[in-house]
């Protein structure tokens, strides 16, 4: 039983860092669509008060995405990046309501709790 319950997190863990890792490479490829297609106004002209560019954000947003799926790939700190990700696609489901989207991101956020909550996750030390 052991086993499996290592082959599955294992899985779980580089099929989430495949998604994570494709969309964090393509904001760098294709910055202007995720601005036009993806990012809600006031955000940009939020950042845009703060003087940072709106590809600035874009490139900030796939950092993240990046790291969560080096995090999950190396299987280190899996924990805090899962609940960061798990965060951050409950707040992009706020903004865009109940569409093809949300239907997506329930099965991904619904995955990264998994792994949060997966038994004995955490070491000694707090985080794996």
């Amino acid at each position: 039983m052991w086993q499996s319950l290592r082959i599955s997190h294992l899985i779980l863990r580089l099929s989430l860092a495949l998604v994570f890792l494709w969309f964090g490479v393509d904001k760098f490829f294709h910055p202007v669509y995720w601005l036009n297609a993806w990012t809600p106004n006031f955000l940009i002209n939020f950042v845009m008060a703060l003087h940072i560019s709106a590809n600035s954000l874009v490139y900030s947003i796939g950092v993240v995405e990046l790291l969560v799926g080096i995090s999950l790939v190396s299987n280190m700190f899996v924990d805090l990046f899962a609940l960061v990700a798990a965060v951050f696609l409950i707040v992009i489901s706020l903004f865009y309501g109940f569409n093809e989207i949300l239907v997506r991101d329930v099965g991904l956020i619904g995955g990264l709790l998994a792994l949060v909550f997966w038994p004995g996750s955490r070491s000694s030390t707090g985080w794996r």
